[in-house]
């Protein structure tokens, strides 16, 4: 089934439209794990950009589609092979010395090769198991369709374990991101708040690809926060802007997918690319403008 095919149509009224799409339960439980998605890799999302460890939250996304695949084959729910790759994923990243430890290059190097090799894992996974595998589109692009609400419960309760967790080392971990070496000198356990970090990152990333699957995860981790980067230099505000535009671009996408009889990964990505164009470009003509200052 493709949502266009409800032969439902846009009547310009956004109450009324809002109305005819939360009279679907499916699309009710969509909003609401989509939002709940939102949040989580919107805030995960902010330190890993803040943190310069886009390449490790890339590699934790691409590392959910082995877990899945191999859940698969061995008979499980997906969902525990999603947390254990991703987080086991983050506990070898975490392992890798970073540049500013004496890893040089290694970091970037190590981490490339993890996710080559884990990533042909899955397609070897995906070549073992015997039986009808119709899901494999859905493990790399996501489906919001056919979410229960016993699961936007459990995404509801992986969030807010995470979210807690790193409201409880949110400061240190700031302090650390911002100068790794100033933080370590005034005796801020940089590593164990790296592990700390790259484990829950692991599990939002988890959580996260089980809806938008596993190519689509990074554009909901990244785009958000590089964004909200782009247009305020304040953690509080940008952080905050982060979580604005990630719901923002989450909504909209389910609407127009709702709509039209083309996947949601393809309007999530698109829009947030487009807000992110649009920072960018409006960025750069406020500091070629005569007398502007640095971006607040």
């Amino acid at each position: 089934m493709n949502w266009g095919d409800t032969g439902a149509g846009w009547s310009w009224n956004p109450v009324v439209d809002l109305q005819q799409i939360w009279a679907f339960p499916f699309m009710v439980n969509a909003f609401r794990a989509g939002t709940v998605v939102a949040v989580l890799a919107a805030v995960m999302g902010w330190f890993m950009v803040l943190r310069r460890q886009s390449f490790a939250g890339h590699t934790l996304a691409v590392v959910s589609f082995p877990g899945a695949a191999c859940a698969t084959l061995l008979g499980i729910c997906a969902g525990f092979g999603y947390f254990a790759f991703c987080v086991g994923g983050a506990l070898v990243i975490a392992a890798i010395p970073r540049a500013g430890e004496g890893g040089g290059g290694q970091e970037s190097a190590l981490t490339g090769t993890v996710q080559a090799f884990l990533l042909a894992c899955g397609f070897l996974f995906v070549a073992l198991y015997k039986g009808f595998l119709g899901g494999i589109n859905s493990l790399l692009f996501g489906s919001f369709l056919g979410i229960t609400t016993v699961q936007v419960a459990v995404l509801t309760v992986v969030a807010a374990l995470a979210l807690g967790v790193l409201a409880v080392i949110g400061r240190p971990l700031l302090f650390a991101s911002v100068d790794e070496d100033v933080a370590a000198g005034r005796g801020v356990p940089v590593r164990a708040l790296s592990l700390a970090f790259l484990v829950l990152l692991g599990a939002a990333t988890a959580e996260a690809s089980q809806i938008t699957g596993t190519l689509l995860v990074f554009a909901l981790l990244v785009m958000p926060a590089a964004t909200a980067q782009q247009l305020t230099a304040r953690p509080a505000s940008s952080l905050a802007l982060s979580v604005v535009i990630a719901i923002a671009v989450t909504w909209t996408g389910l609407i127009t997918a709702y709509y039209s009889p083309y996947p949601i990964g393809f309007y999530v990505t698109t829009f947030a690319f487009a807000v992110y164009v649009l920072a960018r470009t409006g960025r750069a003509l406020t500091k070629r403008m005569p007398g502007a200052g640095a971006v607040a």
